[in-house]
């Protein structure tokens, strides 16, 4: 679940970034087969193509610390997909290694939630289901 405003700020940053992909962390924690994201660490996107993601190492070594000292982890990753679609591209599940890694992806308005397992991606939530009711 997305803490609230996580939502509208991800689809900000996606808007901001097009028609390069936004990218970042996802801060939180796991219950059992529920992800609670708590907070955003926005990241450069190291990319040379535009329609491609690759999270600055500094920033993402920022993300860890931050989490750590917060007491949660880094649980994911987010990207949008500009004028595409809001489920995981080729070049995703190649670039996907982290087992129960959460991917967030964003496309126009819509949102959507994956996890990376065994080699596969798995529909975690779509749409109003992965943010919190008070969003």
């Amino acid at each position: 679940m997305l803490a609230p405003g996580l939502a509208d700020s991800i689809r900000a940053q996606a808007a901001a970034s097009a028609p390069r992909e936004c990218c970042g962390l996802l801060e939180g924690w796991r219950d059992g087969d529920v992800w609670h994201v708590q907070a955003l660490h926005p990241a450069g996107n190291l990319a040379a193509d535009a329609d491609r993601f690759s999270i600055d190492p500094a920033a993402h070594f920022a993300a860890i610390r931050a989490a750590r000292l917060a007491g949660r982890a880094i649980i994911g990753c987010y990207h949008s997909h500009p004028g595409g679609q809001a489920r995981p591209s080729a070049a995703d599940l190649q670039g996907a290694g982290a087992e129960d890694f959460v991917w967030l992806i964003a496309a126009d308005r819509e949102l959507a939630a994956f996890l990376y397992r065994g080699g596969a991606f798995l529909i975690l939530a779509t749409g109003a289901d992965w943010v919190t009711s008070s969003e």
